[in-house]
């Protein structure tokens, strides 16, 4: 069986502790997208963790860690990773990485520096990690595929002259930067081979034959709805699908292997980068929330960014959770708004005079302004509290409107940091 945990929002939901949780019943974790610019915090036995690249199901040593073909794969990053996790007393996971992932290299990190840098106040918002350039590769055919370290170095070698001639016009034209060496980039790619080498797979294959013997298989995914290529806040948005339907193309799995899909909601919203947030706040009102949210406060795994603060948005949550099919909502750091006498929600947008709860495209998201409904807090700590009926009653009358507005069922409530703060809902 396959199931999918994604985001409902922007990223930051809580993705990280959901995954290391469902880990515990599943055989094999995948990432199927994105890259190492944004991360998943976990909190466990071992410690902290800032994960970016490995899957955050790690922790457990009956799990198989997969890198599927979807992913951006960073190859420093991620053995700096593997690294960082042994050495606080991890034991040394199991690695399978696509013999069909895509790998960033040096120069998608620098052409991402270098974008930024040229577009100044319009940027993007970028965490330069080089993502965008990775995918420009990809879809135009000029990036470098894991496999193609085992096929014949002259065929390599050729492809390498040809990408550094294309690559060289721009630099020197458009950014006025030092050029490409093939040289240089034939001794990357050699790195990456040998640092590569133990962990390749047909990861597809594997897969299937996994799904055969009736294995447990978790998607993992990066980000949010909302920064979907296709269906987010275009162009403030990140260059892979987001989406749990994209788990079977970025895994290399039959898209009606997956049978669950959990999206995972914040009880409140928040966002790094730039573009267009409805119920964003601002001032000592984001100021106490930032401090307060997550385990040490709102700032990007990634990039240490302050992360942007709102209430929460049940007109983008509603359609975060439509577009990714959701089965079951994971409502995550609920022990957060403890501290408040009363919770403003956002119900509805106004855009142009006109009240709707139906999500906009991007123009007509950027003229909204948020409808809010003021519920009672609970004003008191609910960490610790392991059932649903002790739970204050101003706090499951908070989720039940939640619930009520998305129109999707809540079944799990995260009430704290751990894998273990966490209330089931039989619905």
């Amino acid at each position: 069986m396959v199931k999918a945990v994604v985001g409902a929002n922007w990223g930051d939901e809580g993705k990280g502790k959901i995954t290391d949780m469902l880990a515990q019943e599943s055989d094999i974790i995948v990432r199927f997208q994105g890259g190492a610019n944004a991360g998943h915090t976990i909190v466990n036995n071992y410690g902290k963790f800032a994960l970016h690249t490995l899957p955050s199901g790690v922790f457990y040593d009956h799990t198989t860690s997969v890198i599927g073909n979807g992913v951006a794969l960073n190859i420093p990053v991620l053995f700096k990773e593997i690294h960082s996790i042994v050495e606080k007393g991890v034991p040394a996971p199991k690695i399978k990485v696509s013999d069909r992932a895509q790998m960033v290299m040096s120069y998608h990190i620098k052409f991402d520096e270098y974008e930024e840098e040229r577009l100044a106040g319009k940027s993007f918002g970028s965490t330069k990690s080089g993502i965008a350039p990775f995918y420009s590769d990809k879809y135009a055919k000029n990036g470098f595929q894991v496999s193609e370290l085992f096929d014949d170095d002259a065929a390599l070698r050729e492809k390498v002259e040809r990408v550094c001639e294309t690559k060289n016009v721009t630099l020197e034209h458009l950014y006025h930067k030092p050029l490409l060496n093939p040289d240089d980039i034939m001794k990357e790619l050699m790195e990456y081979k040998e640092m590569i080498a133990p962990y390749v797979c047909d990861v597809s294959l594997y897969l299937w034959n996994a799904l055969k013997e009736g294995r447990e298989v978790l998607l993992e995914g990066q980000l949010g709805s909302l920064k979907d290529p296709d269906h987010g806040i275009y162009p403030m948005v990140t260059s892979s699908s987001t989406l749990a339907a994209y788990g079977a193309v970025g895994a290399g799995i039959p898209p009606y292997e997956i049978k669950k899909i959990i999206t995972v909601c914040k009880a409140y919203s928040s966002a790094v980068g730039a573009g267009a947030f409805v119920s964003e706040i601002f001032g000592d009102e984001a100021d106490e929330l930032r401090r307060r949210g997550g385990d040490g406060g709102e700032f990007g795994a990634t990039t240490g960014r302050p992360r942007r603060m709102g209430w929460f948005d049940c007109v983008a949550s509603k359609y975060g959770c439509r577009m990714q099919g959701t089965t079951d909502v994971a409502f995550t750091v609920l022990d957060v708004l403890g501290y408040l006498e009363e919770i403003p929600v956002c119900v509805a947008y106004e855009i142009d005079g006109e009240i709707t709860t139906d999500f906009p495209t991007t123009g007509r998201l950027e003229k909204a302004k948020p409808v809010l409904e003021t519920l009672p807090g609970w004003n008191c700590d609910i960490r610790g509290i392991k059932n649903y009926d002790e739970l204050p009653e101003n706090c499951r009358r908070y989720i039940e409107f939640v619930e009520e507005k998305i129109g999707f069922p809540i079944t799990m409530v995260s009430n704290g940091p751990s894998r273990e703060d966490i209330i089931y809902r039989n619905k």
